[in-house]
């Protein structure tokens, strides 16, 4: 009898609280090694790799555009054409360039002729000019018998045909370093010319960019269209479009928020987990931290640092560009107490768990440490072997059935 009055006067209680003590899971606090973990989204690089550049082509030959490209993925071999540039431009190019140097040929060889008959020209007239200075000579020599006045006019037509003759092999001497100067000019024109033409040729076999060696094709990102490059995009000269990886050495970079990067130190312990095959674990360890920080992205002033992985583990599983949760190992702290992150409840910055006793469930305030994934270190409040509750026992039943498992850890008795 007694027993239903007791029995009536809680429902009777509980009935006005609008709360009753439900059935709820629980968990027990536990002693021993703790892990405390980072876990960060990241993804699967090559250690090595090669890049294949857009060609370093004249901006006289006009904008690079692809007009073929190797797909995403694909593997290829060494030698294969992997990229293809429009050469429409650079073809008239060469047309031009050739028809320049053949009209630059015929006129250089018609400057030749030309200086080759002035020259025939000239020695002709200084044979005139020789023949003229003997026959003064001649006669200057024979007007020993002469009167003093003919000798001296004999003598000065002498001296004339001298003159006449020097200047005749001085033309000659002249016109031949003029007409070196003019061939030498014309020479060095149409060497430019070949030459032009010669790089206009070496551009053209440089716009069919093959593999310089065997592997998967990655393509990057267009930075202008936050795309992969692809068929009729324009990029710069030595612009990277392509990496060949080395698929024998793999790592992992993931971007950790400053506020936690002072925990990350080299050769620290590393889980990693693909998304594609979550059932596989790799490990690895933390090999490079970046000096500088960066923005999360362009719209946020959150800080990161990227972090590199080195994974351990071989396999054509991995490849590049995959995403990967790495769940990095910061420290071990032994022999101290943990309970799962579900028995914690937080109010007003303080942190609970109800504790299950003979009655029901108690609140009880607590101090907490260190935090993983699944687990949280209790400096404070708790004895080993305590059993908690993993969720909130005195919620709402009505008000629980339209509120998700996080609103419900954050409701508390009383609230």
């Amino acid at each position: 009898m007694n027993k239903n009055i007791i029995l009536f006067i809680f429902l009777g209680l509980a009935a006005c609280t609008g709360k009753v003590v439900q059935d709820v899971q629980t968990t027990f606090v536990k002693r021993g090694t703790f892990t405390e973990e980072l876990t960060e989204e990241g993804t699967v690089r090559s250690v090595n790799s090669v890049s294949i550049n857009a060609p370093n082509i004249s901006y006289r030959y006009g904008s690079l555009k692809i007009t073929n490209m190797v797909s995403d993925g694909k593997e290829v071999n060494k030698g294969d054409t992997v990229i293809t540039f429009d050469a429409s431009e650079l073809k008239k190019s060469i047309i031009t360039s050739q028809q320049q140097l053949e009209i630059a040929n015929a006129e250089f060889e018609k400057l030749k002729a030309t200086q080759e008959s002035e020259i025939e020209d000239l020695e002709s007239d200084l044979e005139i000019t020789q023949i003229s200075q003997k026959i003064s000579k001649i006669n200057f020599e024979q007007a020993s018998y002469e009167s003093e006045v003919t000798k001296k006019e004999i003598n000065l037509k002498l001296e004339t045909a001298n003159i006449a003759l020097e200047r005749a092999k001085e033309q000659i001497e002249n016109r031949k370093k003029i007409q070196k100067e003019d061939l030498f000019q014309r020479t060095l024109s149409m060497k430019q010319l070949k030459a032009t033409l010669d790089d206009a040729n070496g551009y053209l076999s440089d716009l069919f960019v093959i593999s310089p060696g065997p592997g998967i094709a990655i393509l990057k990102d267009n930075w202008m269209t936050n795309q992969k490059w692809q068929v009729g995009d324009q990029p710069y000269s030595g612009t990277t479009l392509i990496e060949l990886p080395d698929l024998s050495e793999m790592m992992a970079e993931v971007k950790i928020n400053e506020v936690d990067i002072t925990k990350i130190l080299p050769g620290l312990k590393v889980e990693i987990k693909p998304d594609a095959y979550s059932d596989t674990i790799f490990t690895g360890k933390v090999i490079a931290i970046a000096n500088l920080a960066q923005n999360k992205d362009s719209k946020s002033k959150i800080k990161i640092f990227p972090v590199q992985i080195l994974i351990d583990n071989k396999t054509i599983s991995l490849l590049p560009g995959l995403t990967v949760s790495c769940k990095i190992k910061i420290n071990e702290l032994k022999g101290v107490m943990y309970v799962p992150v579900e028995a914690i409840f937080k109010e007003q910055g303080s942190e609970f768990v109800y504790v299950k006793t003979s009655s029901g469930f108690k609140r009880k305030d607590i101090k907490i440490g260190a935090v993983n994934t699944d687990f949280v270190v209790v400096k404070e409040g708790l004895e080993e072997n305590e059993e908690l509750a993993l969720t909130d026992p005195y919620l709402n039943k009505e008000e629980g059935k339209g509120e998700s498992k996080g609103e419900s850890k954050s409701k508390s008795n009383g609230q």
